[in-house]
C-alpha cells in the first residue's frame, strides 16, 4: 500500500492549481537545473538504476531506451517525443496528468531532451483530449514565459516543446504510426528496423516515452532512485496510476505502488466488487489489448508486469476492468473484436482480415449460431494473426480472444448446446460458411 508521501502525482484529481505556481509549490522544477548540470550519462544512469519501467503497456526500461540513442549528435538531430495518444480501452491516466498536473510532464520533457542530446520535443495528444491540450499548451506557455524551456533558458539546456493534435486514429498510439502522423502522412506502422532510435522522426534519432513514463523522472531524481527502487517488488518497482473501471462500487483513478494485489486494490480505493467477491467473473488487467483472467486466479495475484505474466495476461497501461457473473464474457469479448476490426490500418494482411473474421464468428458464437469445431478454428486463426503483422494491433486484436477461449471455452459450448436444442429438430441447423 503506497503512503501518502510516496505519491507523485498529487494533484491527479485536479483539487488544486495545475498552473505552474500550483506546480512549483508541489515541488515541481525543485533542483532542475542541478539535474541537468551532471550530464547525459548522470541522467541515464539515475533513472536506469531507478527500475523504472515504460508505462505505455510494453515496460520496457526506461532509462535502458534512452541509453540507446545515439552518443553523439551528428548532422541529424534528436528528438523527443511523448506519446500522449492515449486510446487503449479502459485507459484514463494520461488524460489526468496533462489536464491536472502538466507542468510534471513539461519538466520530465526538458530532463529527457537532455538525457538523450534533444534540443526539440513533440507531444502527439489523442484528437479526441480537448481541455488536456489546451491546459497542456498553456502550461509550456508558461514554462516559456518562465524561461524553463526555450532558447537561452535558466536551466543551460536549450529546448522547445510542440503539442500535435492527433486525429482520433489509434494505430497512432504505435510508435511508428505516430511517427509518420507527425510527419503529416497516413497513420501506419512502419516496418522495424530500422529502428527509431536510428531513423525516427523525419528520418532522425528519436525515443518515443509513454506521458506517465517522463512525468515521473522529475520526481525521481529529486527523490533518488534509490527511494523510487524500494517501493513494489523486484523487477517492478515504483509508483503506478491504475485506472478501475467496469463493476466496481467506486470506480477510480489512483497512484498505488507496483505489486499491489488485486483484492487489496479494489477493497481499498473501489469499495469492493459490485454484488460482493463471490459476484466476480473475470477481470481484464491492463486494457483491452491483454488477455481476461478469471476471479480465482487474479484474486489475490500482485498487479505487476511479471506476476500477470505468469498468468498469460499483463499489466499494460493497468486499465483494470472488471466484470462481475452478470457479465456476457462472448458479446463483450466480440465487442473488443469489433474494436479491434475497425481500428486495423489495413497494411497487413492477417490483421486487415483476420480482424473482421474474429469479430463476425464470436458475434454468432454470442447467440449461439456456431459450431463447436469453430472454437478450434477461430483459435487457430488468433495464432496466425498473433506475431504476423508490422505492429502489435495484431497481437492486442487477438490476445482477448485467446484469454476467452484459454478460460470460458465451456462458456461458448453451452451457448453452442443451447442453440442447437431452441433450433427447430425437424430441420437441422443450417451451416455457416466460414467467414
Amino acid at each position: 500500500m503506497l503512503a501518502d508521501k510516496d505519491r507523485i502525482f498529487t494533484n491527479l484529481y485536479g483539487l488544486h492549481d495545475w498552473g505552474l505556481e500550483g506546480a512549483k509549490k508541489r515541488g515541481c522544477w525543485l533542483d532542475t537545473k542541478s539535474f541537468i548540470d551532471k550530464g547525459r550519462d548522470w541522467l541515464v544512469n539515475e533513472i536506469k538504476a531507478s527500475g523504472l519501467r515504460g508505462r505505455g503497456g510494453a515496460g520496457f526500461p526506461t532509462g535502458l531506451k534512452w541509453s540507446f540513442m545515439p552518443k553523439v549528435v551528428g548532422e541529424r538531430p534528436h528528438y523527443l517525443v511523448v506519446n500522449a495518444d492515449e486510446s487503449e480501452p479502459g485507459t484514463c491516466k494520461d488524460r489526468e496528468i496533462m489536464r491536472h498536473d502538466p507542468h510534471l510532464l513539461v519538466e520530465g520533457c526538458l530532463i529527457a531532451g537532455a538525457a538523450m542530446a534533444c534540443n526539440v520535443g513533440y507531444i502527439y495528444v489523442r484528437g479526441e483530449f480537448i481541455r488536456e491540450r489546451e491546459h497542456l499548451q498553456a502550461a509550456i506557455d508558461q514554462a516559456y514565459e518562465a524561461r524553463l524551456i526555450g532558447k537561452n533558458n535558466i536551466h543551460g539546456w536549450d529546448f522547445d516543446l510542440y503539442v500535435a493534435h492527433g486525429a482520433g486514429a489509434y494505430i497512432c498510439g504505435e510508435e511508428t504510426a505516430l511517427l509518420e502522423s507527425l510527419e503529416g502522412k497516413k497513420g501506419q506502422p512502419r516496418m522495424k528496423p530500422p529502428f527509431p532510435a536510428n531513423v525516427g522522426l523525419y528520418g532522425a534519432p528519436s525515443t518515443i516515452n509513454n506521458v506517465e513514463s517522463i512525468a515521473v523522472c522529475g520526481t525521481i531524481l529529486r527523490r533518488g532512485a534509490t527511494w523510487f527502487n524500494s517501493i513494489g517488488r523486484p523487477n517492478n518497482v515504483g509508483t503506478k496510476l491504475f485506472c478501475i473501471s467496469g463493476h466496481v462500487n467506486r470506480p477510480c483513478n489512483v497512484e498505488e505502488e507496483m505489486g499491489i494485489t488485486f483484492r487489496e486494490l479494489i477493497e481499498k480505493h473501489c469499495g469492493g466488487v459490485r454484488g460482493g467477491w463471490d459476484n466476480l467473473l473475470a477481470v481484464i488487467p491492463g486494457g483491452a489489448s491483454v488477455p481476461c483472467v478469471p476471479a480465482h486466479q487474479i484474486m489475490d495475484s500482485p498487479m505487476d508486469f511479471d506476476s500477470l505474466r505468469n498468468l498469460k495476461s499483463g499489466l499494460g497501461t493497468a486499465a483494470v476492468i472488471v466484470m462481475d457473473k452478470s457479465t456476457d464474457m462472448i458479446r463483450a469479448i466480440a465487442r473488443l473484436a469489433q474494436f479491434y476490426k475497425h481500428e486495423s490500418c489495413g497494411q497487413c494482411t492477417p490483421c486487415r482480415e483476420g480482424t473482421g473474421w474474429m469479430w463476425r464468428v464470436l458475434t454468432r458464437m454470442a447467440d449461439g449460431r456456431a459450431e463447436k469445431r469453430e472454437i478450434d478454428m477461430l483459435l487457430e486463426v488468433t495464432y496466425q494473426i498473433e506475431g504476423h503483422t508490422i505492429c502489435a494491433l495484431g497481437d492486442a486484436a487477438a490476445w482477448p480472444v485467446q484469454g476467452l477461449i484459454r478460460h470460458f471455452r465451456h462458456v461458448i459450448e453451452e451457448r453452442i448446446d443451447q442453440y442447437s436444442h431452441n433450433a427447430d429438430h425437424e430441420g437441422s441447423l443450417a451451416r455457416v460458411a466460414a467467414e
